[in-house]
């Protein structure tokens, strides 16, 4: 029997990814209520894929793989304890204040979780080592220049000095995420006109070079994004799939995480341009399992 895929499915798909639901809870849905499993999937991804493009303004999103939908229950990720909904949390070694929380996506906006001091002593090391910033290679496994990043940065090694440390030991802390788990901190620097144009953290399963890069510790699971300064104007993080834009204001910083490597965690995220003066940004990755 043929089975029609009607706009009123489609709607109802979206309202209930709208309400948090995970892909693979309303796909088990549909099968419990008649759709045979491959229409169900192919409505699923087809419609999530349509409605973040309309959120992304016409912004083409990457298709994911069959896969990335059936049966994929997220894995364990990164993330902070708001129950209670408190205005400042324990990171260990100083408290950090709420300043946003979302479900969906995850992103948590936070105040003060790096000191004055902090901030100046990752600009002061990080700078006689900047480079142009590369991006990596999905298709080989290696890093590239991508015009889309028109920043400088460069990479420390994880626990290198007593700052790196410290933060990263505060990172931990507050996220639920051990220590060796986390890419090294790189540290950016945009001058005016730079940006990041909107693109996921994780990495595309369909790309050939994924599997190497996999090899060092998993998907990537979780983000922190770092303001070391406060450019005069420009320099925000946006989430087009959500309208949010993050102000970078000195000492702050915004975390977000994805539990699968699919446009359906709404984590499109970007470096709005820099309009006036320069931003500073120190960025950790944080992985699956221990990163090598």
């Amino acid at each position: 029997m043929t089975q029609t895929v009607t706009p009123e499915l489609r709607q109802w798909i979206i309202e209930q990814s709208s309400a948090g639901c995970l892909p693979e809870a309303v796909l088990a849905s549909m099968v419990q209520a008649g759709w045979r499993p491959d229409v169900a999937e192919a409505a699923l991804e087809q419609t999530l894929r349509d409605h973040l493009q309309q959120l992304g303004a016409g912004r083409a999103v990457s298709p994911a793989p069959a896969t990335a939908v059936r049966g994929a229950v997220g894995v364990k990720v990164p993330d902070l304890v708001l129950a209670g909904s408190p205005r400042r949390i324990d990171a260990g070694d100083r408290l950090v204040n709420v300043v946003v929380s979302m479900s969906q996506p995850r992103v948590v906006v936070l105040g003060g979780l790096l000191s004055d001091e902090e901030c100046d002593g990752l600009i002061a090391a990080a700078r006689p080592r900047l480079a142009r910033s590369l991006t990596v290679q999905t298709a080989t496994g290696g890093e590239e220049m991508n015009p889309d990043r028109t920043s400088n940065g460069m990479f420390f090694n994880r626990g290198e000095s007593e700052l790196i440390r410290r933060i990263e030991a505060r990172i931990a802390h507050l996220v639920h995420w051990p220590v060796e788990n986390g890419e090294g901190i790189q540290v950016l620097n945009y001058q005016v006109g730079a940006e990041y144009k909107p693109h996921y953290d994780y990495f595309d399963p369909a790309e050939p070079g994924t599997p190497t890069i996999l090899k060092r510790g998993g998907q990537r699971v979780g983000t922190v994004v770092m303001y070391l300064n406060e450019p005069a104007r420009g320099g925000g993080t946006t989430f087009p799939d959500v309208g949010l834009e993050v102000a970078p204001v000195r000492g702050s910083a915004v975390f977000f995480s994805y539990n699968r490597p699919h446009p359906g965690t709404m984590s499109l995220h970007g470096g709005a341009p820099v309009l006036e003066g320069e931003k500073w940004v120190a960025t950790k990755w944080l992985r699956e399992r221990v990163f090598e």
